[in-house]
């Protein structure tokens, strides 16, 4: 890194984001502000390792010899609070980068959004979202930063603000690396500045941190990596209190793994399920939290090609001896040691949720609420685990009750001996799904359904095929092997009439008229032809404004119902509005499948056939 020029003291202005970021985070009531003093000791945390990590990659770093350490000094006189750290330091740059403006797109929308449901926000969700150096703003009236850089030759730099739009920096004298962040305290957060408040917050909050933290000459923390114990000498108060320092959950995790592995790759973990799916998992920019170390030495805090997308909830660390100390974030991507733990990582994981769901199907059902719509994504990436991942889903059914789910096995071994595929609907909600008439036949000779309601299901579905030599079949298509009815409700010239006349008004509007053997008490269905997009998956795709295969639906009716036989009946009687009604049926299985496209039309014709049948 070239050394870097001083400049005089220049204004800039926060982002309009930021200006609103900031203003939320004076203004709004958190339910504990204690927590900026855990992010600014995880900021500078986070600069020790990297200090560390820089020494090693070989680039050069001034002071080589100096202590990792995390200096707080409280001033009840002057009412500050100082946080010194020795770590890698700021630039210029990073000044402009990293404090003066918003850390993750949407951060802003989110905390709005919390703010506007009237409940007081949780200052737990600070970290998660990146905006952790804020927060000291509910404190502190003014902030003051002095820095240096690692690098050799770098200049030193004062950033100040009162987070009232603008920030400054300015050249400042500082002989050695890292940070000192001076907060001006507001006068009702005065307590911040007594020694005694503050080891209680860093035992609360920072125990675990790796590097030492001193308060009055006396270091507060107790610095034990875990993950290198062996699981007998771990206590359960110390896993939860390292868990809740890893991730700002206080909550009780669903359950952890303590990994020692040797063999081809050699590593140690400790890894955890939180109890709660974290804010952000279904972002693009969501932070795994899932930390890798070489040797007890720091690499990454965000290692995504530890697990796949589809275990990207799961949070701790990962410490291996097989990886070189200078890696690179690049190296480490393409190493072969990574691709082993990965591949050991992620097959511990599943063994872990095979076993709540062979021994606690109440915490894997917690688990599958919390986690299932984004762990069914690895059906369609995780090719080498489709057999394990198929027999850990779980579906709601028409014979589980409301929050109940099913497995494929389940389904499988319940299915009567005749039966020839495993039914399944796609729907927004089980409401939905009970309200489809494609479903009659079904409830009627007790045949389970699958309800798939996430809208993962939809893109899941090419990738489960078949189970047990048993294909998954949408109970809307047409092609199902479905009983006849025992006796036919209309003799066989009034059921060829009425379904020629169905089709000659209806024309080119449907693939074709058939009667229903699924139908039991409604009148009308639409049903996809062989090959046709399933009408949930087509309703979707127009929602996100992608052009969905056109395809004319099969449009089948209920011989049996009223109805039907009042037309079969009238077929020639020239003052029945046969057609009109004819008209009416295939709209209203049009509205009740999404696919209506002009219910005006619809209401004005069923408004005039009532007004026939009031004068008739």
């Amino acid at each position: 890194m070239p050394p870097e020029t001083t400049e005089q003291s220049q204004e800039y202005a926060y982002k309009a984001e930021m200006k609103q970021l900031l203003h939320l985070i004076v203004h709004s009531l958190y339910t504990h502000p204690e927590v900026f003093l855990r992010e600014l000791i995880s900021n500078a945390s986070d600069a020790l390792n990297k200090a560390r990590f820089f020494e090693l990659t070989g680039d050069g770093a001034t002071d080589p010899s100096v202590e990792p350490r995390i200096t707080i000094t409280p001033d009840a006189e002057a009412k500050t609070l100082t946080i010194e750290d020795t770590g890698i330091g700021m630039t210029h740059d990073d000044l402009v980068a990293r404090i003066g403006t918003v850390a993750s797109s949407g951060t802003l929308d989110f905390i709005e959004q919390q703010r506007q449901s009237g409940k007081p926000l949780d200052a737990n969700l600070i970290g998660q979202f990146g905006v952790g150096f804020y927060s000291a703003f509910m404190v502190a009236d003014e902030i003051v930063v002095e820095t240096r850089h690692a690098a050799p030759g770098s200049a030193a730099y004062r950033w100040r603000s009162r987070g009232e739009g603008t920030y400054t920096i300015e050249p400042a004298e500082r002989a050695t690396r890292g940070a000192t962040i001076t907060l001006h305290l507001k006068p009702d957060a005065e307590e911040f500045a007594q020694e005694y408040r503050l080891k209680q917050i860093v035992r609360k909050y920072s125990n675990f941190v790796d590097f030492p933290i001193y308060i009055g000459g006396e270091q507060v923390n107790t610095v034990k990596a875990l993950w290198q114990k062996s699981r007998a000498e771990v206590t359960d108060e110390e896993r939860q209190a390292f868990y809740t320092f890893l991730t700002g959950d206080p909550a009780e995790p669903l359950g952890h793994l303590h990994l020692s592995l040797e063999g081809r790759v050699n590593f140690r973990a400790l890894l955890f399920v939180p109890a709660t799916a974290p804010p952000g998992l279904f972002r693009e920019d969501f932070r795994r939290n899932l930390h890798l170390y070489a040797n007890n030495v720091f690499i990454q805090d965000d290692a995504d090609e530890l697990l796949p997308e589809y275990l990207r909830f799961v949070r701790g660390v990962v410490d291996s001896e097989d990886l070189p100390l200078n890696v690179s974030r690049e190296v480490t991507q393409a190493s072969p040691a990574m691709a082993r733990m990965r591949t050991a990582l992620t097959g511990r994981v599943l063994d872990l949720l095979e076993e709540w769901a062979r021994a606690d199907a109440e915490k894997y059902t917690a688990f599958f609420e919390q986690y299932g719509a984004l762990f069914k994504l690895g059906l369609g990436a995780d090719f080498t685990n489709r057999e394990r991942l198929l027999e850990l889903l779980r579906f709601p059914s028409s014979r589980t009750p409301e929050g109940a789910y099913t497995s494929l096995a389940a389904y499988a071994a319940a299915m009567p001996a005749d039966q020839p595929d495993i039914y399944y609907v796609l729907a927004d909600h089980r409401e939905a799904a009970e309200r489809l008439p494609a479903l009659e036949y079904f409830k009627q000779r007790n045949l389970e359904v699958l309800y798939l309601l996430d809208p993962v299901d939809a893109f899941i579905l090419p990738y489960l095929g078949t189970y047990q030599d048993k294909t998954l079949k949408s109970i809307e298509q047409a092609d199902l092997k479905l009983e006849e009815p025992a006796q036919e409700a209309l003799p066989e010239a009034q059921r060829t009439a009425l379904l020629a006349r169905f089709k000659a008004v209806l024309g080119d509007a449907v693939a074709d008229v058939t009667a229903s053997p699924r139908l039991v008490q409604s009148a009308a269905t639409l049903v996809v032809p062989g090959g046709g997009l399933d009408p949930h998956l087509e309703r979707m795709m127009k929602a996100f404004g992608q052009e969905a295969p056109v395809s004319k639906k099969v449009l089948e009716v209920n011989l049996g119902h009223p109805l039907m036989q009042q037309l079969a009946a009238r077929l020639d009687a020239p003052e029945a509005p046969v057609d009109d009604v004819i008209r009416q049926v295939h709209e209203g299985a049009q509205l009740l499948d999404g696919s209506l496209a002009q219910p005006a039309a619809y209401v004005e014709r069923m408004t005039d056939l009532l007004v026939r049948l009031t004068r008739a």
